[in-house]
């Protein structure tokens, strides 16, 4: 049988490689004190720590230039906040505020109730705090309508007494306590029961806001904080409160990160415990344990160097960062594994050099294989348009270049220095020679703890390890059976259905209340705003957004038609503010003719000189009307917020008139209309960057082909159960579909390579060698990862918990595919090998 070689790469790796080890066999030392040199001089870089944290919500979880970001810009500069007329749906911001949520399980507008709201009312107006040596209270910094504190509309019509509630009729969801002046209820008072009249009778929940200027942040946050000291402390009897403030979500985001530090700790521990046991040998000279924790220190050392180098260069350290030294740890410990398995496959009665030039001669291009793929993954998604996925994958992927590097030259050198240590059979611990037999009349437990040097002298190589016996004698015959390929082929299309079948529930866009901790207070906050203030959406703000003649009836018709296509959206209520509306209705009370575009000004003048509310609404720039904005009252109910946004923005585009649609909250919302297109462009660029390096170095083109394959299986796999687990497609879990690239390409490339590179003729035996060449390191590799980020499934916080759940759905659909789907797929393959082989 013939088969077609693309060796012409991989062959020159693979000597240089050789050359590598022999030199580093040689001169070991070197490699020890040079990575130590460079990691303790990078490491100087987290000194910058502090300074380049960057944790702004808006900034790293949202689209970097999302259309909301650009809308938000027009709308400052043409619609300025004027600040002696606070208007809540006229704020281009989220603005700086304080909210709280009452319910009661009865009714909320009962007099005790409304007794309770008011009492803890005016404890807050009450506060006082202190900033600089300055005392304030809330009256000094609120925003002011004609220079009063901009008041909650429910406690004005109550006049601040619960008894009044007998005495007023409350309409829903508009009350309107003069024929011009309505106020719409619906984000006020909720889960409301009305009468045959429409007056409110009873309520579940009412909520009350607190503005404040924007001109101070240092007096803002000093009293906003102090107001979540005074409600964290708060007794009540008859209501619940819930509170959350503006710098609520940054602060109680930030406190993530504080959660995760105290893990490493216990996580380093786990990984050496993990890596000396599985690496422990019965034999006082063949004894890895030193090694193993040689090679949790080099990725220790990658970490620091690589954090260290781009803090020096001032790159931004976002949250997500945080989870990457427990990624790259299961990583670096995986290619050590792989190193020491290869090792321990040498001649031991060779020369040091020599072993070090065999071992790397095998193990070097199969690390290097699966360091390009991660690398390129990571490097590859740094154009995603999240600020937060940019700065883990650079991150990430400097890390893992830097772990590949001193696995390579330091954890070698240690290697080496290791098997200079056994070549002079001395003792592991203790580095005394021992004898390799037992001396006549020695005890049981001189055998036990003085002797050792044993090895096949069949093979010239280290003893078996049982769990390499293991793959060898019985899981790789088991595996090439009839009935296990079956078995296996029948499993995966289990996986494949599940799987597409998760895919098809997948929910898209990120839950802000899972940035903060799970005991945060603003958990309860979004709880109860989503229990109870979910049916009506915001106030949207829609912009004429160019000069426009206002004073011709036909194009204000046109207009008119327009609001009236936004009006037939099922999501859109009413059109709750129009100065042009309001204007008409003054110009007809006055018998004002607006005809043409003079007495249109004139008149618009004059009306806006009454209504300074209103003269937010228009710019007039140079005697022109450059634009003028109306505001959409929404009402949520079944839709989505992509779909809410989508249709806003493209009923805005059908129209004639130039029209601009946005809210605050679009910032947020922008991430639901490209995080699908986003992923998956990732993703297959990144597929067929991976599927090109393992043409070039995988030396037969059909089997690059299955680790392509691998790495569609293994991310339709975690897309799809990440689905099942409730996880949505947030910028949080596309950093780890990018890590999902790099482990499915680890495990199946490393079984391809070691399948095609064997000289065995028949492909169940291949597959049998494969298995017993790697089965165990890539067992190890897969559990040494999960230790590594085992400790994030205790953590108080959902990015890391998610970060968890999904690199375990990662690994161990990437095991499965490397040491049982794939395996089996090749067999079927048995043109898939890298040598000529004589037709038998």
């Amino acid at each position: 049988m013939v088969s077609c070689i693309t060796d012409c790469i991989e062959k020159p790796i693979r000597l240089c490689f050789e050359n590598v080890g022999k030199f580093i066999g040689l001169h070991p030392w070197w490699f020890v004190t040079f990575p130590l040199a460079v990691s303790a001089g990078l490491g100087g870089g987290f000194y910058f720590l502090n300074d380049l944290k960057s944790n702004d919500i808006v900034e790293q979880f949202t689209p970097t230039n999302g259309r909301a970001k650009v809308e938000r810009r027009f709308f400052q500069e043409t619609f300025p906040q004027i600040d002696s007329q606070f208007s809540i749906i006229r704020l281009n911001t989220d603005g700086v505020f304080a909210s709280l949520i009452f319910s009661s399980q009865t009714n909320i507008l009962s007099v005790a109730a409304l007794e309770e709201i008011i009492r803890i009312d005016g404890e807050v107006r009450g506060i006082t705090a202190t900033r600089d040596a300055q005392q304030f209270e809330f009256s000094d910094i609120c925003a002011a309508v004609n220079g009063s504190c901009n008041s909650n509309v429910m406690l004005d019509i109550l006049n601040y007494n619960a008894s009044n509630i007998h005495l007023v009729n409350i309409t829903y969801p508009e009350y309107c306590h003069s024929e011009l002046s309505c106020i719409h209820m619906g984000n006020i008072i909720s889960k409301v029961e009305v009468d045959n009249s429409g007056v409110v009778q009873s309520a579940k929940a009412m909520r009350l806001f607190y503005y404040l200027q924007e001109s101070n942040n240092t007096l803002e946050d000093a009293w906003l904080q102090e107001l979540v000291d005074l409600l964290s402390n708060v007794t009540t009897s008859e209501t619940e409160v819930s509170y959350f403030t503006s710098m609520s979500r940054q602060k109680e985001f930030e406190k993530s990160t504080q959660s995760v530090t105290e893990l490493f700790a216990i996580t380093y521990f786990l990984a050496i415990s993990f890596s000396i046991i599985s690496c422990l040998r019965f034999d006082n000279v063949r004894n890895k344990a030193w090694v193993a924790s040689l090679g949790v220190f080099s990725t220790a050392q990658a970490v620091l160097s690589s954090f260290g180098l781009l803090l020096l260069i001032k790159v931004p350290f976002v949250i997500t960062v945080a989870s990457s030294p427990f990624l790259i740890l299961g990583i670096g410990i995986d290619d050590m594994f792989i190193m020491i398995s290869s090792w321990q496959r040498t001649n031991i009665q060779d020369t040091v050099p020599k072993r070090m030039a065999d071992t790397y001669r095998e193990a070097a291009v199969s690390i290097t294989i699966t360091t390009l793929t991660d690398v390129l993954a990571f490097y590859l998604s740094y154009g995603n348009p999240f600020g937060s996925v940019q700065s883990f994958c650079l991150y990430a992927g400097t890390a893992i270049l830097f772990s590949y590097f001193y696995n390579i030259t330091f954890f070698g050198a240690c290697l080496a220095l290791n098997g200079r240590r056994e070549g002079a059979n001395r003792h592991w611990l203790t580095c005394m020679k021992v004898p390799d037999e037992v001396p006549p009349g020695r005890s049981k437990l001189y055998t036990l703890c003085c002797v050792g040097g044993s090895y096949d002298h069949n093979t010239g190589t280290e003893e078996e390890h049982p769990m390499t016996l293991f793959f060898r004698k019985y899981y790789g015959p088991f595996l090439t059976t009839v009935w296990s390929k079956a078995l296996v082929i029948l499993i995966y299309l289990t996986y494949i259905a599940v799987s597409v079948y998760g895919c098809l529930q997948l929910k898209e866009g990120i839950d802000l209340k899972n940035l903060a901790l799970d005991k945060s207070y603003i958990v309860q906050y979004y709880e109860a705003e989503k229990t109870y203030f979910d049916y009506y959406g915001p106030n949207v703000m829609l912009a004429i957004n160019d000069t426009f003649p206002y004073w011709e009836e036909s194009k204000r018709n046109q207009l008119e038609l327009c609001v009236v296509q936004f009006q037939e959206l099922n999501f859109v209520k009413n059109l709750s503010t129009s100065w042009l509306h309001s204007f008409e209705k003054y110009a007809e009370e006055h018998n004002n003719n607006i005809s043409s575009e003079g007495p249109f000004k004139t008149h618009l003048y004059q009306f806006l000189d009454h209504k300074p509310m209103l003269k937010q609404d228009v710019n007039i720039t140079n005697n022109e009307i450059t634009a003028s904005r109306l505001f959409l009252q929404t009402a949520v109910q079944n839709s989505t917020e992509k779909i809410i946004l989508n249709s806003l923005r493209k009923t805005a585009e059908s129209c004639p008139c130039p029209l601009l649609v946005y809210h605050p909250a679009f910032i947020y919302h922008d991430q639901y209309t490209v995080i699908g297109n986003i992923t998956l462009q990732t993703v297959i660029v990144a597929t067929l960057v991976m599927l090109v390096i393992s043409l070039v170095l995988i030396p037969n083109p059909l089997c690059a082909l299955w680790v392509a394959f691998a790495i569609t299986s293994v991310i339709l796999g975690v897309t799809g159960f990440m689905a099942l687990l409730n996880i949505s497609l947030d910028s949080i879990s596309m950093i780890n579909l990018v890590i999902s690239i790099g482990f499915s390409v680890d495990f199946s490339a490393h079984i391809s390579y070691t399948f095609v590179s064997s000289t065995k003729p028949d492909v169940n035996e291949r597959v049998v060698q494969a298995m017993t060449h790697l089965g165990y390191p890539i067992l190890q590799g897969a559990l040494s990862t999960i230790v590594g980020v085992v400790v994030l499934s205790a953590s108080s916080s959902y990015i890391f918990r998610t970060f968890f759940t999904i690199v375990l759905l990662v690994i161990t659909f990437g095991l499965l595919h490397g040491i049982a789907f794939i395996p089996v797929f090749l067999t079927f393959f048995g043109f898939c090998h890298k040598l000529w082989q004589p037709q038998q």
